[in-house]
């Protein structure tokens, strides 16, 4: 998106081969493009063969005119972070630090008052300059609900820098497995899953389709109602167009979540991106990270060891997370591990489209045959201290001991005498026993859901 008559090509003619970036006929027709979510006119970017190139931070400004990203100073993004304080650093990847910040009116007029995330380059780090271009041009240029927001970028000397609206609950790697994170519900888990489908499915049905590339669970970031948003462009390659099947490129991404084939050949397709959702469903199916060296042997690798029992429900127990406790749908699990079976399919043309798979998850939502677990709740029911009984006799204890049962108000009460030890006093004809507390045993599916111990499993 820019001014009308920009080209990418004659802009970013160093990076590599770039294709023209078509009329928007003003920012108005940019505005209406990126409320829509559509990718009909976006500009298309290459992989670069260089990774620092001269350029004019004035011409990137100018080529997002009408996108509302804004061009931050250094200055101003200190000043957000409280200048880059560690109290405030809430994570760090391949990209560098990122530090939550705050950003309102004080700090630019007219600008909304809200929590950011400030991603700032490490220039000795695993990405460099031209991933974090790759940022500014496709988030600079796409919309869509499951799509992390840019709010704008730092071009500053050799300073690069990327705000981004900040995801309060953070990544769902720290969800499935940090050690300090309660587990995440079922039903939470779908919702993830769903709204992660949905927003590759839009990168990939665009004219002018993109290819994520490292879709893994720490780029799946998390709002406060558990809405998934993917993140991290630095990787994503424009798709194939016309009548090419693939893409060919250098093989980046992660282990343990890229497709084999996109391994053995270094050709790139959407169905790549679908293997990868396949390992994360797995992830969230199991609980299991997709690469574990702590475990033995074959269990090392996720997919190797769960994929064979995906497709066979007397065995799906052996894949389930345990920290789901049985607490979800059996069909709803079966289902979705068959899906997460075709994903992960050696052969691409197996499988499914995104598009597919969001229809394929959506109804597991609606699925009631969770069952629901009751346990015995115990409340000690308050007593009188000190019961009254009209008669009483007086008892020498034995060795072995006796017991006097009485029984008043319903409640039975029961004294145990042990020799030398315990005697009743008495006080003129009345005889004082301490009552022992009663016990009512309540089985409440109501209890159980506002128990501190279902809460804490519900993460919420």
């Amino acid at each position: 998106m820019g001014q009308k008559g920009f080209s990418w090509r004659s802009f970013f003619a160093c990076y590599g081969k770039v294709g023209d970036s078509p009329s928007t006929g003003g920012s108005a027709a940019a505005k209406r493009v990126a409320k829509q979510g559509s990718l009909r006119r976006r500009s298309s970017f290459s992989d670069a063969g260089n990774p620092s190139p001269p350029f004019s931070p004035e011409d990137l400004s100018l080529s997002l005119v009408g996108s509302n990203i804004h061009s931050f100073t250094m200055a101003e993004l200190g000043a957000a972070t409280q200048n880059f304080s560690a109290s405030l650093l809430i994570g760090e990847g391949g990209f560098g630090p990122v530090y939550k910040g705050y950003v309102d009116e004080k700090l630019r007029p007219g600008m909304r008052a809200q929590p950011v995330a400030v991603k700032l380059l490490d220039l000795e780090g695993l990405q460099g300059h031209k991933e974090w271009l790759a940022e500014v041009i496709f988030l600079g240029q796409l919309r869509h609900p499951h799509l992390v927001k840019l709010i704008g970028y730092c071009c500053e000397d050799e300073h690069r820098l990327l705000v981004y609206e900040f995801m309060a609950k953070g990544s769902l790697e720290n969800h499935l497995f940090r050690r300090f994170f309660a587990s995440l519900p079922w039903k939470t888990r779908l919702k993830i899953a769903i709204g992660a489908a949905k927003g590759l499915a839009f990168l990939h049905e665009a004219e002018k389709p993109v290819i994520f590339r490292d879709f893994k669970a720490s780029n799946i970031l998390l709002d406060s109602d558990y809405k998934a948003k993917l993140s991290d462009f630095g990787l994503a390659k424009d798709g194939p167009q016309g009548e090419d099947t693939h893409v060919s490129t250098r093989v980046m991404g992660t282990q343990g979540y890229a497709a084999p084939e996109y391994i053995m050949t270094g050709h790139l397709t959407t169905k790549s991106d679908v293997y990868s959702f396949g390992v994360v469903l797995l992830e969230l199916l199991s609980g299991r990270r997709s690469v574990d060296r702590t475990r033995a042997g074959r269990e090392q690798n996720l997919v190797e060891w769960a994929r064979p029992w995906l497709n066979d429900p007397r065995k799906l127990n052996r894949v389930m997370d345990s920290g789901l406790d049985g607490q979800y749908s059996v069909k709803g699990a079966q289902k979705a591990a068959a899906l997460a079976y075709q994903c992960l399919s050696h052969a691409p043309k197996n499988r499914p489209l995104m598009k597919s798979i969001v229809e394929t998850l959506e109804p597991l939502l609606l699925m009631d045959d969770i069952p629901t677990s009751t346990f015995v709740y115990s409340v000690v029911e308050a007593a009188d201290d000190r019961m009254e009984g009209d008669a009483a006799k007086k008892t020498q204890g034995k060795d072995d001991g006796q017991r006097a049962q009485s029984k008043e108000n319903g409640h039975r009460v029961e004294a145990t005498m042990e020799s030398g030890r315990n005697q009743h006093q008495h006080h003129g004809s009345r005889l004082r026993i301490r009552q022992r507390p009663k016990q009512i045993n309540y089985t409440d599916t109501a209890l159980y859901r506002n128990s501190p111990r279902h809460n804490r499993r519900r993460g919420a």
